[in-house]
């Protein structure tokens, strides 16, 4: 009998509503052929227990949860509340608050926020062949992400500002956070990741562990960008005179950087430099896995959140971790 896959977040809701039928789905799609797996000997066979929803290994006769070994083990909170968050932020594009999810699922804010950092854990990229091969085209741009200085107060401002006039080449602005961000054009794919500056060593260094030799590299005409031409073919565009010349041109990349400012302006808000780097996995994740123009390439809904419930195992964050502060009470 063919598993049941919702199509849209009402089915989703409904679907898991049952508790049983959570740990069959994470089941499923956690092990391949179906078969838990226990994660201290690593045997198959085991026996059910249906009160306790646990599973007793037939060989060291441990028991263990479906959650054990992933993002999701030690929280209390049940997998009809984990499965529809992890629905809502892979496929909503905008992403959605901790407030609005805390609010949706009946937990707290603060229980929210941190369901919503371990899932963006999981949707962390996995692969790292490097992008544009056999000659393919690469597109290589940076933003800064940060408060407009409108919004600032006077005082600061004029502090930022000051600091601004004094700061080398290459130095990030004062209250902003750089990010560099790669497409692989015929792959569709997106790499970003926050950089502690945009001067020269960072930015090549970045595309030499990312970028295949001999590959079409464009980018604008940022002084770090200057010498890539030894190792691939660099083409620069020049935003002071023109935004497109033939097929050099960082559109792509200028799309996702508005993407994931309309998400953390509009939907996040406030987001601390420390945390930045998982709000962009969050929105690559959707990016590289969004609709096509064909039917062949188009990800569905229950095709992005299988991936992504397929990806939760074998990684662990701890309330500790994400906060930076050793000894902090977990909030569940």
């Amino acid at each position: 009998m063919k598993e049941f896959s919702p199509k849209t977040l009402q089915e989703a809701i409904q679907y898991f509503t049952d508790e049983q039928v959570c740990i069959k789905t994470f089941a499923r799609i956690r092990w391949a052929d179906g078969k838990p797996e226990c994660p201290a000997c690593g045997h198959k066979e085991h026996y059910y227990l249906a009160k306790q929803r646990r599973f007793k290994c037939k060989e060291c006769w441990k028991q263990f949860t479906v959650k054990a070994g992933t993002l999701l083990e030690d929280s209390p909170i049940p997998l009809s509340k984990w499965l529809p968050a992890l629905w809502m932020i892979v496929n909503d594009k905008n992403g959605i608050s901790s407030y609005e999810l805390g609010k949706a699922l009946g937990i707290t804010q603060k229980s929210a926020w941190f369901v919503l950092h371990r899932l963006r854990t999981a949707l962390q990229i996995n692969s790292f062949d490097k992008m544009g091969g056999n000659g393919g085209e690469v597109e290589v741009d940076e933003t800064f992400v940060g408060a407009p200085a409108k919004n600032m107060h006077k005082d600061r401002r004029l502090r930022i500002q000051k600091i601004r006039a004094e700061r080398t080449r290459g130095d990030v602005f004062p209250g902003k956070t750089a990010v560099m961000g790669m497409l692989d054009r015929e792959a569709r794919e997106i790499r970003a990741k926050v950089i502690p500056n945009v001067r020269r060593d960072t930015l090549q260094s970045a595309i030499l562990n990312q970028v295949e030799h001999g590959a079409k590299v464009y980018t604008d005409q940022a002084m770090g960008y200057q010498g890539l031409a030894a190792k691939y073919a660099h083409e620069v565009v020049n935003h002071m005179e023109k935004y497109v010349e033939g097929r050099v041109h960082t559109n792509g990349m200028e799309n996702f950087w508005s993407l994931l400012k309309r998400s953390l302006k509009g939907t996040y808000v406030a987001v601390e430099p420390f945390h930045l780097d998982k709000y962009v996995d969050e929105q690559v994740f959707r990016y590289n896995n969004r609709g096509g123009k064909t039917k062949e390439s188009r990800f569905t809904d229950s095709q992005r959140f299988e991936l992504a419930l397929s990806q939760v195992a074998g990684k662990r964050l701890t309330y500790a971790e994400l906060t930076g502060k050793v000894g902090e009470t977990e909030p569940f």
